[in-house]
């Protein structure tokens, strides 16, 4: 038997997935005519993978696996799947396949890294007793919203049954909806999670001035709600009630007035939802064209968002703190939870909501508010200016640069190495456009920033890939897996991402996909470039039968009247568990065969994507080229994805 090596040191390292299924390489078939159609076949690909329950997904005969919505954004599909044990729901048991426009697999995120093995679903504790532990992680408690019976399997921990309690009240902190994981056997505490994330009428708004905005008429009065997105509205803290008026004027310019701090969050919200359609391709907030109520009126010098609304506090002169950057940053927690895998973790959650709250702050453009990487800067929370400085987070006490106690720190302070890598990202160490400079934290050389549009969208790609294991860690990974799929034609806003990372000391990752070619300008050759006709591609998917005959897939070269070159090319894809267990030859139109990867007992790695060099100058060009390959041993299975040959 065959000796099988566990993939565990790649996935501990940053999501094994990231190099086990990425690029694909030659040109993409023609995309489905509409989103409809290629949400369906991303799922219908993705589903396919996942049924054949490839090494990565660390699955069980207990595990069923449920496809959540399809995620689409700029010509990529994110398919996010949760996980199940005996029926149970599994938490960090989600994964993430990402496809092109032609369903074909471009990579695949995956949270666990062991499998969960056998598993008593027989509770020992009560799920009353439960409750009351959670309960006691508060120090009042206002409401409960259920108990359930979970499977709890964090990275690199132990899978364990739980029970899982969610508790509305008072933490040390102050405001919490808290969801507390009481391991099943033994009544311990294993996990909590804190939700509470802080930090055309007209209307006139103390820091936005006057604006126009979307409201809703009702009879003969009108409301602070978007007509078209009825989940968008305003509301007084007091009572939860929607702002409402005769005439369709808001607000009189008084920050300490609660409909005039309504008047600035409402307007926010609604250049948000247009910023994450026009940039990003987002149907709203939670991606299903709505958000959360917007609530103004915490007595605190806080804002939250907690999973079921925003609410807005006011600073230390009792203004209400409804900044772009400040009320973007909030309801990017609401896009950060609705996305795979939810919430970021491991100390990546605030930074990641203050680059969505950036972008919306940019998108805005309003004078009064003048764009910028500093957060907080117009309302001034304590008296002291910004909350925090993207291009130099020491300016408020924070690390510019990631250490290995960055995960454990206060998670505002955490942020600040996310928020420097995003700045240098987005505008570089030399800015042009009026932004300071920024410094690196090791290593030399100027870093060009592509632009906060192009920094946000890779931003936001790389949370669609997602995994509740999420960490700066793999975000690194994530952040450069989106910018090779979202810029395939070039390496220069890899390049720019990678170094970004490097500069603020997150150390590369054996998971990191790499980048080569590319570029603005072609290297110079003193060789002609092959006449046209003389390359071509095959990406039909053909299934590789587990332990069974060869298969083949045909190029057809025609038009190339000379013998094949002796540097031909063939860039092969396959997605495959176990790539050992391949064979793959190239055979000439004479049937001459050509090896381009034997078998291997130890290649535990997954997918075969990789550019052979051959010598086919005794072959003619033209006729009709095939890849063979064959899985020689049981227990894996695959496909041919796309394959393309240069002669």
């Amino acid at each position: 038997m065959k000796r099988r090596t566990p993939l565990v040191i790649a996935l501990a390292a940053g999501t094994a997935a990231a190099g086990a299924m990425v690029a694909v390489t030659g040109p993409a078939t023609a995309a489905p005519q509409d989103p409809a159609a290629a949400a369906a076949l991303a799922a219908s690909k993705a589903d396919a993978l996942v049924a054949g329950r490839p090494s990565i997904l660390h699955a069980g005969s207990n595990e069923t696996f449920l496809r959540k919505k399809v995620i689409q954004s700029s010509g990529l599909n994110y398919v996010p799947y949760e996980r199940t044990y005996n029926g149970l729901p599994v938490r960090g048991g989600d994964f993430v396949v990402v496809t092109d426009s032609a369903g074909r697999t471009k990579y695949t995120s995956v949270a666990q890294s062991s499998p969960i093995g056998e598993l008593s679903t027989a509770a020992k504790v009560t799920s009353t007793a439960a409750a009351a532990t959670a309960q006691a992680q508060l120090k009042t408690v206002d409401s409960v919203e259920g108990t359930n019976l979970v499977v709890l399997a964090e990275e690199g921990e132990q899978a364990a049954l739980a029970w899982e309690t969610t508790v509305n009240g008072t933490g040390a902190e102050g405001a919490s909806r808290l969801t507390v994981a009481v391991d099943a056997a033994t009544g311990r505490v294993l996990r909590t999670t804190e939700h509470v994330t802080e930090a055309a009428g007209t209307g006139t708004g103390w820091i936005n001035g006057t604006v126009s905005i979307d409201t809703t008429q009702s009879g003969s009065s009108y409301l602070l709600q978007d007509p078209s997105h009825t989940t968008i509205r305003c509301q007084n803290a007091s009572g939860n009630t929607t702002f409402s008026g005769p005439d369709n004027v808001w607000g009189n310019g008084s920050g300490t007035d609660r409909e005039t701090g309504c008047v600035d969050a409402f307007y926010v919200a609604q250049k948000q939802y247009a910023m994450l359609s026009s940039w990003l391709g987002r149907n709203g907030q939670n991606g299903s064209g709505g958000a959360w109520p917007i609530r103004v009126g915490l007595n605190d010098q806080n804002a939250y968002y907690d999973g079921t609304q925003v609410q807005i506090g006011k600073n230390t002169a009792g203004q209400w703190i409804a900044s772009a950057d400040v009320v973007g940053h909030e309801l990017g927690h609401g896009i950060d939870d609705t996305t795979p895998g939810g919430i970021s973790r491991s100390g990546t959650q605030e930074f990641v909501a203050d680059t969505i709250g950036a972008a919306t702050e940019w998108f805005i453009n309003n004078p009064n508010d003048a764009p910028d990487y500093q957060v907080g800067e117009e309302v001034n929370l304590v008296g002291s200016g910004p909350i925090r400085y993207m291009y130099n987070p020491s300016l408020a006490g924070d690390s510019n640069c990631y250490s290995s106690s960055t995960p454990g720190s206060e998670v505002h302070a955490a942020a600040g190495p996310g928020n420097h890598w995003f700045y240098l990202m987005a505008e570089g160490t030399n800015p042009t456009n009026g932004q300071p400079a920024s410094t690196r934290c090791s290593g030399s050389g100027a870093i060009t920033g592509l632009g906060i549009q192009n920094a946000m969208k890779i931003m936001y790609n790389a949370m669609l890939i997602k995994t509740s294991s999420s960490s700066y860690l793999k975000y690194r990974t994530w952040t450069l897996t989106a910018a090779k799929n979202l810029f395939p034609n070039g390496c220069t806003e890899f390049n720019t991402v990678k170094a970004a990372w490097d500069a603020v000391n997150v150390p590369a990752q054996s998971a990191d996909p790499t980048c080569t070619g590319g570029g603005t300008t072609p290297p110079p050759t003193t060789t002609p470039p092959p006449p046209t006709g003389c390359s071509g591609t095959n990406a039909t998917d053909v299934t590789i039968p587990d332990a069974g005959a060869a298969v083949n897939s045909g190029i057809t070269i025609s038009g190339c009247a000379r013998a094949a070159s002796a540097t031909s090319t063939i860039a092969v894809n396959i997605v495959h568990t176990y790539r050992g267990d391949l064979r793959v030859d190239l055979v000439a139109p004479d049937g001459t065969v050509y090896n381009l990867k034997a078998t291997s007992t130890s290649d535990s790695a997954d997918n075969v994507n990789t550019t052979y060099t051959k010598n086919l100058s005794s072959e003619t060009a033209n006729g009709t080229w095939q890849l063979r390959v064959q899985d020689t041993y049981a227990r894996d299975t695959g496909y041919i994805n796309t394959w393309t040959l240069t002669v």
